[in-house]
């Protein structure tokens, strides 16, 4: 189905933040929009509001006469709903075309210039990264990205008049194969999702096909000495890119009193003095690829400059809730050793003279199996390790993988410990911190408001003293 022809679009699980964010382009676009979702949500009544037709039963006579032609509805869903659910069943029977969320956006890059950020880790900093530059800049975008931006409080963008869509590509069950991109960064491919793939040439054979998928006049802008090859259509051009050598990097780095300044070294225009709105180290190289994508399709250098210069993160990503001279407190989404080894060697670059502690949560017993030594090493890099119990998600328990797998192997002189979950709080009421790093991609997380406000009254008691 071509998007010219669709009238109306229903949504079987509406509350999603990546469905919701499909809904709202397609509410911009004046399109009859509805859907079911189990149960309302601050999310689903926000939807409704700006005129999305939602019900929370399981029931085909609700679903709105609009969305009953099978010629002029789409129906997208979310691969969360049973198989059995009657709604969808009832959409299989009578011949509608029906979508999971990344053929949608793959359809959006077959009719906009799609900007598209594939890799291991660094994706979603990276593609909201450039879908601010752009978004600020003569030229706008649309973008559905894989994380709240911390500019705009949501994970989308819409554009009334821009041809460009910004998209966050998912390898996790080969989405990211439907989509056609314009042009699209690489940031790493680093073996991930075993679970999916069973071995580490399919994952990276996953990302060969995909470069396969840029469309001719496009270009593909790859981390340098990625162990996967690309395999591009002739009249697509290649660039690489790191921190310190490529076709795009940084030159003259200053980190000072919090600050972090370079130059952009780029084949088309250089610009001096680039400074980061959220000064990080690993933000250098993820401000490279983010400028080079933006760059290639006609941002000005001001506007690049002005564009990370203004860039305020990601929620989740290296997001610091207590910054100062006493403590320091943020949340990181790192749950894959290269990230977790990013994440160290960023705070250590940081804060070189404050002792930095990580409280991790593993992500998945597969991965956890397949990667605990990774993650011990990672780990080490830290001042101190605190390791809760593994996050299942959606897997069993696998005999004889628990996180003791991952603190066994750590730096034998490091200082340690394994707690519950549950027991985070007390452990954090009960100790003093210079630098603490939550980390993972479970749900530790929930726990951050909490642990921000223990430590911002140790700070009032301390500062009454």
């Amino acid at each position: 189905m071509e998007l010219k022809d669709i009238k109306s679009v229903y949504f079987i699980g509406a509350g999603g933040i990546g469905m919701s964010a499909i809904a709202r382009y397609f509410l911009h676009k004046g399109l009859f929009v509805a859907g079911y979702d189990k149960t309302p949500s601050t999310l689903t009544r926000q939807l409704e509001k700006e005129g999305m037709n939602i019900h929370y039963e399981e029931n085909v006579k609700l679903i709105p006469i609009e969305c009953c032609q099978p010629e002029t509805t789409l129906v997208v869903y979310t691969p969360a709903i049973p198989a059995t659910h009657a709604e969808l069943v009832y959409f299989q029977n009578n011949g509608f075309t029906i979508e999971k969320r990344a053929q949608v956006l793959g359809t959006l890059t077959r009719t906009h210039k799609g900007l598209c950020f594939a890799g291991t880790h660094g994706k979603t900093t990276t593609s909201t990264m450039c879908a601010h530059i752009l978004h600020q800049s003569h030229l706008d975008c649309n973008a559905f990205l894989g994380g709240i931006s911390k500019n705009y409080g949501t994970n989308y963008i819409l554009s009334k008049k821009s041809d460009y869509v910004v998209i966050e590509a998912d390898e996790f069950d080969r989405s990211f194969h439907w989509l056609r991109p314009w042009m699209s960064v690489i940031t790493s491919t680093d073996p991930d999702h075993l679970d999916i793939y069973g071995t580490k040439e399919a994952y990276l054979e996953s990302f060969r096909h995909y470069t396969e998928l840029i469309q001719e006049g496009g270009a593909l802008i790859i981390h340098k000495d990625l162990e996967m090859k690309q395999h591009v259509k002739e009249g697509v051009k290649v660039y690489d890119y790191s921190r310190n050598t490529g076709d795009f990097h940084a030159e003259n780095i200053r980190i000072e009193n919090g600050t972090i300044t370079f130059d952009f070294i780029s084949p088309v225009e250089n610009v001096k003095d680039i400074e980061l709105g959220q000064p990080i180290p690993i933000n250098i190289e993820n401000g490279i690829a983010a400028m080079a994508m933006a760059q290639l399709n006609g941002c000005t250098a001001e506007e690049l400059r002005k564009g990370m210069g203004t860039y305020a993160g990601v929620d989740r990503r290296f997001d610091f809730k207590i910054k100062n001279n006493r403590h320091v407190f943020l949340s990181d989404y790192g749950h894959h050793p290269k990230e977790i080894l990013q994440s160290a060697k960023s705070l250590k670059e940081l804060y070189g003279n404050r002792k930095v502690t990580v409280i991790f949560q593993p992500h998945l017993y597969t991965r956890t199996r397949d990667f605990y030594k990774e993650f011990a090493d990672a780990l080490s890099h830290f001042d101190e390790v605190i390791l809760t119990e593994i996050y299942p998600a959606r897997e069993e328990p696998i005999p004889g993988v628990t996180s003791a797998l991952i603190y066994d192997n750590l730096r034998k002189d490091i200082e340690k410990r394994m707690i519950k979950k549950d027991d985070v709080l007390d452990f954090v009421r009960s100790r003093d911190f210079d630098v603490l790093v939550v980390l993972g991609a479970g749900n530790l997380d929930n726990y951050v408001p909490q642990i921000t406000e223990i430590i911002q009254e140790k700070e009032k008691q301390e500062s009454k003293k």
